[in-house]
């Protein structure tokens, strides 16, 4: 039977979310119905509500979450009722081109339900990111559920649905650092601070932190920054390269999304370095006017990573491995623990630099 549970929409664009009834329906084939326990409060879901990634208002939000299976679908394998999951928004098909040729973290055509959440009158809702995790419950498809060791706490586990395992994911993984290289990060907000802790993990010897705050350039150096330059002091671009011996970091992440940043990241590098764009821009943003022989005849790579380049089914499980080991220090991004009722102040304080994450928890 549908059940109606509390979630935050985006009625329309710009306008303060509010906490309403939803229904969420039986799973379908291939779903799942989570009892979520934790979501953190990540940047996307204020894009969402102010219209920067579509208009299929209204927005169910939430993505970065964990919970509890309650119920399954026909012919869920993935998964069973009472498994403690992370969800993640890489539900990789195994049909694409991508996933043929074994690149299932490129996944072309992500899986999600198809059954819709709704409000009580009939409105179909869209899920932040195919998930829609600030509510009491959610309905998503079973690769969305990804099952990780139940003894992480779930306002903790829950972070590695998107941004810090896109943050890591920079770094590790796109960026492919490697032990004794040099990292440079534009940005240290949450996902800047997990690119740290990434580049830290894989063995950076010299990680140079980038932002205008000094509060956040503080925080950067307890993730694990060994050099931090505010760019509204002076040059970023020659403070990473005095911070590499004058040549610039071998893998520099940009985590702010901005072009001009961009610009700044890529001159940061390296000859044959790596530039990676993590932040995510607004669509009218266009990239930086590089001169082409720069591009040219400083070789190397610009890459976008999207999620961090990851595979949950592979890298969520490490990674709370990790976390349990007592070698990732998860916690240290959770600056508070909320209420639903409690998203819009969170979605202020995130602009004002306040916060790593606010975590919802039911």
């Amino acid at each position: 039977m549908p059940q109606e549970v509390r979630g935050v929409i985006a009625r329309s664009e710009g306008a303060p979310v509010e906490v309403t009834t939803i229904v969420i329906p039986d799973p379908g084939p291939g779903e799942v119905v989570v009892a979520v326990q934790a979501c953190g409060v990540c940047h996307t879901d204020l894009h969402y509500r102010e219209g920067g990634i579509n208009d299929e208002f209204p927005f169910l939000l939430g993505h970065e979450a964990a919970g509890i299976v309650e119920s399954v679908g026909p012919d869920v394998t993935e998964v069973a009722p009472g498994d403690f999951v992370v969800l993640n928004w890489r539900a990789v098909c195994g049909e694409c081109r991508a996933c043929r040729k074994g690149k299932h973290h490129y996944c072309f055509n992500t899986h999600n339900a198809t059954r819709k959440m709704t409000l009580t009158d009939g409105t179909e809702l869209s899920p932040a990111l195919g998930i829609g995790a600030f509510a009491e419950k959610t309905l998503v498809a079973a690769g969305q559920a990804t099952k990780v060791d139940p003894a992480a706490p779930p306002a903790t586990a829950g972070l590695l649905g998107c941004g810090v395992m896109a943050g890591i994911g920079a770094s590790m993984l796109t960026g492919n650092v490697q032990p004794g290289d040099s990292v440079a990060v534009f940005g240290c907000g949450g996902v800047g601070d997990a690119a740290i802790v990434g580049a830290k993990l894989a063995g950076a010897t010299r990680i140079v932190a980038v932002d205008l705050d000094d509060r956040k350039l503080e925080i950067a150096k307890q993730f694990g920054a060994t050099h931090t330059v505010n760019a509204g002091n002076e040059d970023p671009v020659e403070a990473v390269r005095a911070a590499t011996d004058g040549f610039g970091a071998d893998v520099v992440v940009e985590a702010v999304g901005n072009p001009k940043v961009l610009e700044q990241a890529f001159f940061a590098r390296d000859l044959a370095g790596t530039v990676v764009q993590v932040g995510v821009p607004t669509p009218d943003m266009q990239m930086p006017e590089l001169p082409m022989i720069e591009f040219f005849g400083r070789g190397g790579a610009l890459k976008p990573s999207w999620y961090g380049d990851c595979l949950p089914s592979r890298d969520f499980p490490m990674l709370i491995d990790l976390y349990l080991q007592g070698r990732l220090d998860l916690d240290r991004f959770v600056t508070e623990t909320i209420a639903l009722d409690e998203v819009e102040e969170a979605f202020h304080k995130m602009e004002r630099g306040e916060v790593l994450r606010s975590v919802v928890v039911l």
